[in-house]
């Protein structure tokens, strides 16, 4: 049976970009459907006779959000598909204001300035954010990068079980992923970095993860690590959790971070599924 998405969350967070992303993946997306519909549509979009990865509904481009009636769906969903499920999307105030500024849209929340109309629509949401199987914070990536996200997390899941698994490299030099749960520090072992021949690449590159992963220091921390997430992510799975997002940070996200999510990736048996959020920068 074909999965169910609710994609909602904040205005000007990037539902447009997951819409197209999940589009381009093979799902059937409706936009800016009456709540009311949702129910009736999702059984006629989900039939047998019609070959879609997935249905998601992207809620919310309307207007506001009604938290009650969206929650009601859901759980109506839930009964009626086993993978129903809700996505929200988020970003901090300032990146929101920028983004209106930029674009000169008008808020769908009506308040006297669009400070107060971001803040409005974050309180009125909040039970939707706490109740949201995946939350994704677009605030320190770009379109292109949310598109990647978009593809890393739902064109499969991990090997290990229906809970969908993914990895994400960064830089704590460009701040702390917001939307993450699980985070491992490896800023103790030797920088590339200061390796002029290996400044220019990144842990994608051989000269770079050979460097890195030849180290003992990274061998016993890939060892300690991939042995506690082997029995703690059947764990998370057990207790219903349907997305688990792990993230390996560095001091820039180019180098060590890098290198050690994707080798983290392969003794994990994790495919499609790791982000490099800085690897660009």
């Amino acid at each position: 049976m074909s999965e169910v998405l609710l994609v909602t969350g904040m205005s000007g967070a990037g539902r447009s970009t997951v819409s197209a992303a999940l589009e381009d993946l093979g799902w059937f997306v409706i936009d800016n459907l009456p709540l009311e519909l949702i129910g009736r549509v999702s059984e006629l979009a989900t039939a047998g006779a019609l070959d879609y990865v997935g249905v998601a509904f992207i809620v919310g481009r309307s207007g506001r959000v009604q938290p009650d009636a969206l929650l009601s769906v859901e759980r109506d969903l839930q009964q009626k598909h086993d993978q129903a499920k809700i996505l929200f999307l988020d970003a901090p105030d300032d990146v929101l204001i920028h983004r209106f500024e930029g674009n000169r849209r008008r808020h769908p929340f009506p308040a006297p300035t669009l400070a107060d109309s971001i803040a409005g629509e974050r309180a009125l949401l909040q039970s939707i954010r706490d109740a949201a199987d995946l939350v994704i914070d677009t605030g320190s990536i770009n379109p292109n990068q949310l598109r990647s996200r978009i593809v890393e997390t739902f064109t499969e899941s991990s090997t290990m079980g229906s809970m969908r698994v993914s990895i994400v490299s960064f830089g704590y030099s460009n701040g702390l992923p917001r939307d993450v749960d699980l985070v491992f520090d490896c800023r103790f072992l030797p920088n590339p970095h200061w390796i002029d021949e290996l400044r220019p690449l990144t842990g994608l590159d051989a000269p770079v993860s050979d460097y890195v992963l030849h180290q003992e220091p990274a061998q016993h921390f890939l060892h300690d690590v991939v042995e506690l997430l082997e029995w703690q992510i059947p764990a998370f799975a057990k207790e219903g959790k349907s997305y688990l997002s792990i993230a390996i940070g560095c001091t820039g996200g180019r180098h060590r971070s890098v290198a050690i999510a994707e080798e983290m990736r392969r003794r994990l048996n994790i495919r499609h599924a790791v982000f490099h959020r800085d690897i660009a920068r």
